[in-house]
């Protein structure tokens, strides 16, 4: 029996071909707009267009894998551009510690911080510069957290960007802290983690005298904001590293008052009011995002429910808001809408879509995803994401198993995938699951996963594959797995641990050998790295081996296609050649992909619908009939 027919099957190239916009900004007047844009093949540059009618103002090119990791304006008419480095579509930016400023036109441009620093007048060695925050004078400051190459201390400076000129507002003897910063200018708070993952929060009142701070309710209190007066904090809080709530308290954090919470997932998706930003709604990070106003007269927040109650299949999201509250900046998306932004003008009562990175997308022909929960098999409740093509009758269909990446610290959720939709449009049943390990559950769950990989995260994934057959969903005689990075890693584990049901293996740019992740791979290139895969993989050569798919190739019964860049950094072309080599040494050679100039995830789109279509040729064979 062949694959359902979808009513449309959406070419390839819609669903390869990679956001061209991202990370938009708003001048505080609201007159310009700011954004990342991505060319292609590595290069990236700062657009700035005119609201009014969208011409461009400036455009700042970045060297070849730059691309702007943070992007803020410090007036009405400058901004500052925190450079990053990304070496494939898999990989999140990388802050190089770079940071430049410019007008809004690209004129008087500087270089503010970084490993090029030259400015030895200001008292600052070379180093790594992050944006911490925005100074509210409007006149073209920010507050700058320095990083050097060698970390002994936290230090933050507040930056005049015209000059530029660097004063030490806060240092505190402890590595990798960030700050959280008054509405008087003054440092307040620095938490972070340290290299065994022990929890950090240093109180001052100067910024220059810090002092070990306790909450007086047992758990992990982190602050977020301080409010409009500076009298009360907005901060997550976690008891027994559970999920995490949204809690408002004094500065001291004696007493808290609950503004959102949940027995199961942690609180997510804050929106924020204009300058000076406090969060007036959020929503939990499983299931569908529904918010929640627990400041519901503001004026930001009313308008926020009122387009919202408009737009009821979207969710939407304020991303900026003009200083005077005028001009919102937001964005609209759902399960089947991967997104655009939108301008909203209070004054015209009018929504004006303005950056629309996936117009080849037409909402109408994706599928829903439903979240659903289910117990695995030793009672924990977990979530799973499923994805149920269009005009298809739900029942028995051909199956793919789709494991995130990471694990640890990431979660699929409801929102708009694009290897679940364009796997549905070819009528497969997409199931993704949140096993223990990932993110949004609270600490405690992401710690389950630790030493974990090739056991129960596995078994959680097959416990929700084996609810999406109890549901007459998915037919079992019919699974393929597929993954990229980590989920790679999975694809290949569940093809050995379950060598009857799954009829096919795709992984992409995958991990799969642990051991070899000690010696190749930028994880191992510092402390955190590697403490990170002790305390997640472990040490022992034979618990690494019994968990790597090149030691378990014998096992894997169904075919393969393997996909990898050759200058990979995160999981070298080694882990691919590895399982290459394993699955032929056992008699099942796999399909092979290596693509030259490649990194973690494919940049050019051309590689991208090159893979996808071997993709799809792969399923039709081995569970399309």
């Amino acid at each position: 029996m062949a694959a359902p027919e979808t009513a449309q099957t959406v070419p390839v190239e819609a669903f390869a071909k990679a956001s061209p916009f991202s990370m938009p900004r708003l001048s505080p007047t609201g007159e310009y707009l700011a954004f990342a844009t991505d060319f292609g093949q590595g290069n990236h540059a700062l657009q700035v267009v005119r609201l009014s009618d969208m011409q461009r103002t400036a455009v700042l090119r970045l060297p070849v894998y730059q691309s702007p990791f943070q992007i803020a304006w410090v007036s009405d008419k400058r901004l500052v551009i925190a450079k990053g480095r990304k070496y494939g579509s898999l990989e999140k930016p990388m802050p190089s510690g770079e940071i430049i400023a410019s007008d809004f036109d690209g004129q008087n441009q500087r270089y503010i911080y970084g490993y090029e620093q030259q400015n030895a007048a200001a008292g600052l060695d070379r180093g790594f510069g992050f944006i911490e925050g925005i100074a509210q004078s409007n006149d073209g400051r920010f507050y700058m957290r320095q990083l050097t190459r060698t970390p002994t201390s936290s230090m933050l400076y507040a930056v005049d960007t015209q000059r530029p000129t660097f004063k030490l507002i806060a240092d505190i003897n402890v590595p990798n802290l960030e700050f959280v910063i008054d509405r008087n200018g003054v440092a307040r708070y620095a938490w972070g983690r340290d290299d065994e993952d022990k929890y950090l929060l240093y109180a001052s009142d100067d910024g220059r005298r810090w002092q070990p701070m306790s909450p007086a309710s047992a758990g992990i209190w982190t602050p977020l904001v301080f409010s409009a007066d500076n009298s009360t904090v907005y901060a997550t809080y976690s008891r027994n590293e559970g999920p995490a709530q949204l809690v408002v308290s004094d500065p001291k954090a004696s007493e808290l008052d609950v503004l959102a919470s949940d027995g199961f997932s942690s609180i997510g998706y804050l929106q924020w009011t204009a300058s000076p930003s406090i969060p007036f709604a959020a929503a939990l990070q499983s299931g569908r995002p529904r918010l929640d106003y627990f400041d519901a007269g503001r004026p930001d927040a009313q308008l926020h429910k009122n387009l919202s109650d408009l737009l009821p299949q979207q969710h939407v999201t304020f991303d900026d808001i003009s200083r005077d509250g005028q001009t919102v900046l937001l964005h609209l998306n759902s399960d089947s809408d991967p997104g655009s932004w939108y301008v909203f003008r209070r004054s015209s009562n009018k929504l004006e879509k303005v950056l629309s990175p996936h117009e080849a997308i037409d909402p109408a022909l994706m599928a829903e995803r439903r979240p659903v929960r289910f117990k695995a098999s030793d009672g924990l409740e977990l979530e799973a994401i499923l994805t149920i093509p269009r005009n298809s009758e739900g029942r028995r269909l051909p199956t793919v198993l789709l494991p995130h990446g990471g694990p640890h610290g990431v979660s699929d959720d409801w929102f708009y995938d694009t290897d679940a939709q364009f796997l549905a449009n070819r009528g497969y049943l997409v199931v993704q699951v949140n096993y223990r390990g990932s993110s949004g559950r609270g600490r405690a769950f992401q710690q389950q996963g630790y030493l974990q990989w090739g056991a129960r995260i596995q078994q959680d994934l097959l416990d929700g594959l084996d609810d999406a057959v109890a549901k007459g969903l998915a037919d079992p005689a019919r699974v393929c797995t597929y993954g990229a990075s980590f989920g790679a890693y999975s694809a290949m584990m569940l093809a050995a641990r379950d060598p009857e049901r799954i009829r096919c293996a795709v992984g992409l740019a995958g991990v799969y050998d642990l051991k070899m992740m000690y010696k190749k791979g930028d994880i191992k290139d510092d402390a955190n790295g590697r403490n990170y895969l002790a305390r997640v993989i472990g040490r022992s050569d034979e618990e690494l081996a019994a968990n790597s798919p090149v030691s378990l190739a014998a096992r894997i019964k169904a075919p393969v296609f393997l996909a990898h860049g050759e200058r990979d950094e995160r999981a070298p072309i080694a882990q691919a050649n590895a399982m290459r080599s394993a699955l032929t040494a056992a008699g099942k050679p796999p399909q092979w992909m290596g693509v030259a100039g490649e990194g973690h995830g494919f940049y050019n789109d051309d590689n991208s619908i090159a893979f996808y279509r071997a993709l799809e040729t792969f399923l039709q064979e081995h569970i399309g009939q």
